[in-house]
This record gives C-alpha cells, sequence and structure tokens, in this order.
C-alpha cells in the first residue's frame, strides 16, 4: 500500500462566480452614489445662494440708512404725535386703527408710559403738558452669525477623491469576492481592450465626446438655458499644487469609479446576471450617470445623460474599461483647462 501525497491547500481559495450577488452590490453601490452626489448639490446650491443672500442684506442696510433722518444708520424711527392736530375722526386725520383716540382706552403701549406699559390717553391736555422726549436712541446693530470656514479647493479635491476611491474600492472587493471575470467588466487580454490600441481609441474618443460637449453648451447657451457650472467652479484649482492634485489625483479617480460602475458593472456584469440586452443597460446606466450629476441643472443633467450614453455604446461597442475611462478623464480634464485655466468662453467660441 502507498500512501499518497497530500494535496497542499491553497493559501487564497479561488471565488466561486456569483454574478447574481454582485448586481445587488452594484445597487447598493449605485444608491449610495446618488444619495452622495444629491447631499453634494445642496451643498453647491448653498455656495450658490450665499453671494445672494448677502446682497439681500447689504440691500435691506442701504434701506434702513434711508430711514434714519440722520440718528444713525439702522436707527429705529421714533413714532410722531401729533399733539396740536385737532379731535376729529380717524378716517379724517389718517389715523391708524391702533393710534390713541381722545379720552378713549387704548389696548396698545401708552407713548409716554414706562417700559412700554400700558395706559389709558385721557386728555389732550395731559398729552400736551407732557415732555416730548426726542433724544436719539443708540441701537447697536445685531451681531451676525459667524459663517462656517468655505473649504478650500484643494481639500475638496481630497474630499472628492476619497470619497469616490471608496466607493471603488468596495466593488472591486465585491468583484473579486463574488468571481466577477474580468472580461465581463472589460479587461482581457485584446489589444483593444488593454493595449495600446485601445488608450489611442480612448484619446480619439474623448476628444470627441469633448467637442460634442462645447456643441451641447453653445446650443444650450444660444437658447438661453445655461447649466449650471457651479461645481466646476468649486472644483477649480487656486494654485499649482491643486492643479497637480486635480489632473494628477482627482479626475483620474473619478473617471475610474464612475466607469467602473456605471459602464463595466452596470452594463457588463449586470447584462451576463440579468441575461438582457447591453443597450437596455445602457439606458439604464446613463439614466442614472444624469442623476447622479444633478449639481449642474435641468440642462446639465440632459447633457451628461447623452455623454454618460456615448460612453456606454463606445463600452458596449469595444468592451474595454480603459477606452471609456480615457475618454471620460479627456471629457473632464479638457473642461478645467480649458475654461478654468486659460479662462476661455463656454463654449470656447462664444
Amino acid at each position: 500500500m502507498t500512501a499518497r501525497p497530500l494535496a497542499a491547500p491553497a493559501l487564497v481559495p479561488s471565488p466561486e462566480t456569483d454574478l447574481a450577488a454582485f448586481a445587488w452590490l452594484v445597487a447598493f453601490v449605485l444608491a449610495g452614489f446618488l444619495i452622495l452626489a444629491r447631499l453634494s448639490q445642496g451643498v453647491v446650491d448653498d455656495e450658490s445662494d450665499d453671494g445672494g443672500e448677502r446682497g439681500g442684506a447689504d440691500e435691506a442696510d442701504e434701506d434702513e440708512g434711508d430711514a434714519d433722518d440722520g440718528i444713525g444708520r439702522g436707527t429705529p424711527r421714533r413714532p410722531e404725535f401729533d399733539f396740536d392736530a385737532p379731535r376729529d375722526s380717524a378716517n379724517e386725520r389718517g389715523r391708524d386703527a391702533d393710534e390713541p383716540n381722545g379720552d378713549e382706552f387704548s389696548p396698545v403701549a401708552h407713548p409716554l408710559a414706562p417700559d412700554g406699559a400700558v395706559g389709558q390717553t385721557s386728555t389732550d391736555d395731559d398729552r400736551a403738558a407732557a415732555p416730548r422726549d426726542d433724544r436719539p436712541v443708540d441701537s447697536a446693530p445685531l451681531p451676525r452669525a459667524a459663517e462656517p470656514p468655505a473649504m478650500s479647493p484643494g481639500l475638496l479635491l481630497l474630499n472628492v477623491a476619497l470619497t469616490q476611491g471608496l466607493f471603488g474600492a468596495i466593488l472591486a472587493g465585491g468583484a473579486w469576492y463574488f468571481g466577477v471575470p474580468l472580461p465581463t467588466l472589460g479587461i482581457s487580454g485584446d489589444a483593444l481592450s488593454t493595449g495600446l490600441p485601445a488608450l489611442a481609441v480612448g484619446v480619439g474618443f474623448g476628444l470627441a465626446l469633448w467637442v460634442g460637449n462645447e456643441l451641447a453648451s453653445g446650443l444650450a447657451a444660444s437658447s438661453g438655458a445655461d447649466y449650471d457650472e457651479g461645481l466646476r467652479e468649486m472644483l477649480a484649482p487656486d494654485g499649482p499644487g491643486a492643479w497637480a492634485l486635480l489632473l494628477g489625483a482627482t479626475l483620474p479617480v473619478i473617471a475610474v469609479v464612475e466607469e467602473f460602475i456605471f459602464r463595466a458593472a452596470v452594463v457588463g456584469a449586470t447584462t451576463e446576471a440579468l441575461g438582457a440586452s447591453p443597450w437596455l443597460l445602457a439606458v439604464v446606466s446613463s439614466v442614472a450617470f444624469a442623476l447622479g450629476h444633478g449639481a449642474q441643472g435641468r440642462v446639465g443633467v440632459a447633457v451628461t445623460g447623452a455623454l454618460g450614453f456615448a460612453l456606454a455604446a463606445g463600452f458596449v461597442l469595444t468592451n474595454s474599461l480603459l477606452v471609456v475611462v480615457v475618454a471620460h478623464y479627456l471629457v473632464n480634464a479638457l473642461e478645467f483647462l480649458v475654461h478654468e485655466g486659460l479662462g476661455l468662453p463656454d463654449p470656447v467660441w462664444s
């Protein structure tokens, strides 16, 4: 009897393919991504509203200054009473309903009573004999609430990169755990998938998409329906270090994570899990991609949805994650370089 050699235990067990479970993970990650995008939209709206609120406050201060009668900016007027006017009816004198009227009792505070106490307006003689105090009232303006310090562009870019990277890490870990085949995610040994041809196709595709994005921006501007660029202005770098962080970290992370979620996972892996048409999932991913960019306004959502469908079509036709990542990165990078770096108008020919 010969002893059989024992098989060496595998250090890392090979995960079993479970595309259905991965599809559920994709749904949860997509929901979290959209929730975060919605919260970011609220921050952008608050930043854009700050200028209007401050302007309104300044206008209110100017109105108060016009009504101070030389006493001081923002100083309230004292109510003036014509003690020598004859006691006619309130309608003839143009009084307010709450003004003291003759010997009647008034439910409002007596103008001469201490601390605004309610008193009786008895006779004209009493009112005429009472001394009139015309001294100015000192009223210091109430201090405004301290505004929270605004996040610098560099910290904002780092926050975006870390948040997006977290979503990407969760989904990448799920792809490994559930054994999702790499070709399903657009990663294979084909030259058009991961080689230099894929890189060249991605560059050309990205340039074409950027030109199309400029055309869409021009059409929106000509129709008077410009979309909001507040998010791009918030992320605009304020120095060489911030530019390096934007172009070298934030935008690459955004391109990789968003293409991995919306194209590789939703269009690629979910198509295999459901056995559906990839073009149907391309429409679904494009709608979700548009909703994730709600900070750009309604027109921006429509333009982004069209851009998302073009990227989904590129993924379906090439089955390459690299192609759509490079194209996505170029569109975003050119947006910042041309409009925020060079200061050219949007669109560039306007």
